[in-house]
């Protein structure tokens, strides 16, 4: 399967549908939900020249910024691109800036990490509440507990120096308590701590997952029909996993895989509102006002459902290519969407949850959760 990847015009210049202006959302991944630095469109095949789904539609393309990735071909889907999205907003996390600006001295937790470092920092109110912490009992167990900032090298925020400088500059939270002052004791097991707003997982034991599902996988560990399953391509893997949320089997993209339960269940629950983005291939043309449609809400046999950006991304005699994103977690949504004004989905891949996005990944392979994705999803459900 080839990594060629969906094309996006630069978003300063990017059509939206039929002229309709495209409400921005989603989280910290920029307009309309796109995603962050690395392209969420990157690492997957929506037809091109060597995908299987017609020359030139979605070309082989390379990386670039916000989806903007270079052509490899005179019939590729638009331009060069390479424009980043301005900021979104309407999910957790859309807000972009600083929670507390890092002085240079201790610098940014987590430096050494490469993955996630686009993720614009987490403000207050771009996270979820805390629920209340159950107390932990008389004074001698704090103080049994152990150092803070030894607990935060240990985890790999940062040095031990550097740890304790960030203590000093209030840029630590214990249980939603800032921290100030040094010689404070946590116990690592009970206590939650954040650094510059953003979750720092102490439980080496989770594992935390993104899967670039093929089309004709099922989204199940296991398949009693034989069909291709996610088991297939996590081997060695002993702990139970939970996938966040389904894909069809037909549906290509982006399936977190983890065995920390509570994280998917609320990942998946609508209090959170965390959006999901979609590549959408259609035939064409769109008839005018069908963008406006859908962002005001079209009534299904099960209610009524839309999305909170619809924009066109590029288009070619007889298809067209749609980037949609939306919270609602209803079965086959973006299909039934399309089905009803009249634009059955022709292809469908998922290119990011939330502020995790798919980046340059390939199909049919799984990368591990970067410790600063892993922070902004925890932070953005209130864990």
């Amino acid at each position: 399967m080839s990594s060629s990847s969906f094309n996006r015009t630069p978003a300063s210049g990017g059509s939206r549908s039929n002229g309709s202006p495209s409400r921005r959302t989603g989280g910290p991944a920029g307009r309309s939900g796109a995603a962050p630095r690395g392209g969420a469109s990157g690492g997957s095949t929506f037809g091109g020249a060597k995908g299987g789904g017609g020359k030139g539609f979605g070309a082989k393309t390379g990386g670039g910024k916000t989806g903007g990735a270079k052509t490899g071909g005179p019939r590729g889907f638009g331009p060069k691109s390479g424009a980043a999205g301005k900021p979104g907003k309407g999910g957790p996390g859309a807000k972009g800036g600083q929670f507390r600006q890092a002085p240079s001295s201790a610098g940014k937790a987590f430096a050494k990490d490469r993955r996630g470092r686009e993720l614009k920092p987490l403000r207050p109110e771009d996270r979820a509440p805390i629920e209340p912490r159950a107390a932990r009992g008389d004074a001698s167990s704090e103080q049994e507990g152990v150092r803070l900032q030894k607990v935060l090298a240990n985890a790999g925020v940062a040095s031990r120096r550097a740890c304790e400088q960030m203590i000093d500059e209030g840029r630590v939270e214990v249980n939603g308590e800032v921290i100030i002052e040094q010689g404070r004791r946590v116990d690592p097991e009970r206590d939650v701590i954040h650094v510059d707003g953003e979750r720092i997982q102490l439980d080496a034991s989770k594992t935390y997952i993104v899967f670039n599902k093929p089309k004709g996988v099922v989204s199940t560990m296991t398949d009693p029909e034989g069909r291709p399953a996610v088991s297939d391509f996590v081997k060695g893997k002993q702990e139970r996993l939970f996938h966040v949320g389904r894909l069809d089997a037909e549906t290509e993209g982006l399936l977190i895989l983890t065995n920390d339960g509570e994280l998917a269940n609320r990942l998946m629950h609508p209090r959170y509102n965390i959006s999901k983005t979609y590549l959408v291939q259609v035939r064409g043309p769109l008839a005018p006002g069908i963008g406006k449609q859908m962002r005001d809400g079209l009534k299904l046999e099960d209610g009524w459902a839309s999305v909170d950006s619809f924009r066109l991304i590029d288009s070619r005699p007889g298809h067209v290519l749609v980037e949609v994103v939306l919270h609602n977690g209803k079965n086959r949504i973006v299909r039934r969407l399309f089905d009803a004004v009249g634009h059955p989905v022709e292809r469908l891949l998922r290119v990011a949850v939330g502020p995790i996005s798919l980046g340059d990944q390939k199909q049919g392979t799984v990368r591990t959760l970067g410790r600063h994705e892993v922070g902004h999803l925890l932070s953005l459900v209130g864990l």
